[in-house]
């Protein structure tokens, strides 16, 4: 399969939301937290399409990765709404795109910052590439990855 990474445009807004509501129901759904439109108006709302990339595998939308820029005075970037359609987990696409985008922030020397749902699946591939956990609530797990950590 080949891949490749292009700018989100304001159009993508809509595909995007809908494929988190795919990816994102069963652990939602086990946390007791699904909504079918929060879900979808959550990404609306965050949408953010100067630092999204949009996934496309074989020519065709895929997925999704933003990398937001920190707000506090630490250098370094949350990476966000990375989404792949199900049909794709588990076949490389995923650790290929985390790891082209991990090497850009290294470049910088800086840190990068992510929240995940407990239990999700996702965590083990953010541990394979050098996230550890900074902390945790009952619903998410925040992690961390210094530059350079792969």
């Amino acid at each position: 399969m080949t891949w490749a990474l292009r700018p989100a445009e304001p159009a993508d807004v809509e595909p995007i939301a809908e494929l988190r509501a795919v990816v994102m129901r069963p652990d939602l759904e086990r946390l007791g937290r699904f909504d079918e439109h929060r879900v979808r108006q959550r990404l609306r709302d965050a949408f953010c399409p100067q630092h999204t990339s949009v996934i496309e595998a074989d020519g065709v939308f895929a997925g999704s990765i933003a990398l937001r820029p920190s707000e506090t005075e630490e250098k370094g970037h949350w990476l966000e709404h990375f989404y792949l359609g199900p049909e794709l987990q588990g076949r490389g696409l995923g650790s290929a795109v985390l790891r082209a985008v991990l090497t850009r922030t290294d470049a910088d020397g800086e840190r990068v910052r992510l929240n995940v749902l407990q239990g999700s699946p996702a965590r083990r591939l953010y541990e394979r590439h050098g996230f550890t956990v900074e902390s945790q609530d009952p619903v998410d797990v925040f992690m961390v990855r210094p530059p350079g950590r792969a």
